[in-house]
């Protein structure tokens, strides 16, 4: 049992969000089974408002035991890893773990619990040290915590907007700005709930922009995410008519890439969860997307 003393006003999975890393759908889970005491008081409601000076238990379940097995046939590419976190140069393609769609044992999680020699547990059985997502066809850069400690201090860095996210991205038409911010909230969409759109009710999202070549049908586009909605990178590039080269979902074109969105995530800057140093990652575009703005290049001249 974990105990927290609140220091202001706030919901109760809002406040123990913040003081353990869980999401608060996890936490939603936990409330709603006998999990959470304040001032010794058993509450059972994600919404109850706790106050400055209130007692927080908090009572995790015992892990279940590990449903998802280790791939070692998967070789993945870690950047960087020692006893704490490691980060991870996704491939296009790779989903990051199992779900209720997808059940096969091939995705990053699979092969991270047969590389890592341990992984954070804050995320249970089926996303065990995932700290942040990648979309299946996003390549790059993602980090995953192998102690809880590290999680926390990762997520939190995630959800107070200390760590950069960095991505570039192909998109269609010629941008007529050098730089910009997109500021849209994202929801699901009410028709289709595989997939997000632009909504007035929905989360407050941030995407800033730099262009970085023209290509006249094309700009390669460097995005620096200030929040981290699902697809929010490819939702906004689609909000203001420059979609994602590849990306159908979101009427992205395909003559030049069929297979996934041309969008990789390029740089990660974070400071190091027990040292506090900060410490800076990059993954160079893969080889494929390399060839395609070659040829751009060529094409441009």
């Amino acid at each position: 049992m974990a105990q927290y003393t609140v220091n202001e006003t706030s919901r109760i999975d809002t406040f123990l969000a913040k003081e353990t890393g869980l999401s608060r759908s996890n936490l939603k889970t936990v409330i709603e089974s006998d999990g959470v005491l304040v001032n010794g008081v058993l509450r059972k409601k994600s919404g109850f408002e706790v106050k400055e000076g209130d007692i927080v238990d908090l009572v995790l379940p015992e892990p279940k035991a590990l449903d998802v097995e280790p791939n070692s046939d998967i070789k993945l590419d870690i950047v960087f890893e020692d006893e704490h976190f490691a980060v991870i140069n996704k491939p296009q393609g790779m989903v990051v773990h199992p779900a209720s769609s997808y059940t096969k044992n091939d995705t990053l999680v699979n092969a991270l619990l047969a590389d890592l020699d341990r992984l954070s547990s804050i995320n249970g059985v089926i996303r065990p040290g995932i700290v942040h997502r990648l979309d299946k066809d996003t390549s790059g850069l993602i980090v995953v915590a192998k102690t809880d400690e590290a999680h926390k201090s990762l997520a939190s860095q995630i959800e107070k907007k200390t760590a950069r996210r960095i991505y570039y991205g192909l998109c269609d038409g010629n941008f007529k700005e050098d730089t910009g911010t997109i500021d849209a909230p994202i929801a699901r969409n009410k028709r289709d709930r595989k997939k997000m759109g632009i909504d007035p009710d929905g989360r407050r999202a941030v995407t800033h922009y730099q262009v970085l070549e023209r290509f006249g049908k094309y700009t390669l586009v460097r995005f620096e995410l200030e929040t981290g909605r699902t697809h929010q990178i490819r939702v906004h590039a689609s909000h203001i008519h420059h979609p994602i080269v590849g990306d159908e979902v979101y009427g992205g074109s395909t003559a030049l890439y069929k297979k996934g969105q041309l969008l990789h995530a390029r740089q990660l800057i974070l400071s190091h969860p027990i040292t506090n140093e900060v410490v800076e990652f990059e993954a160079e575009l893969p080889a494929y997307y390399q060839d395609i703005l070659a040829k751009l290049r060529k094409t441009a001249k």
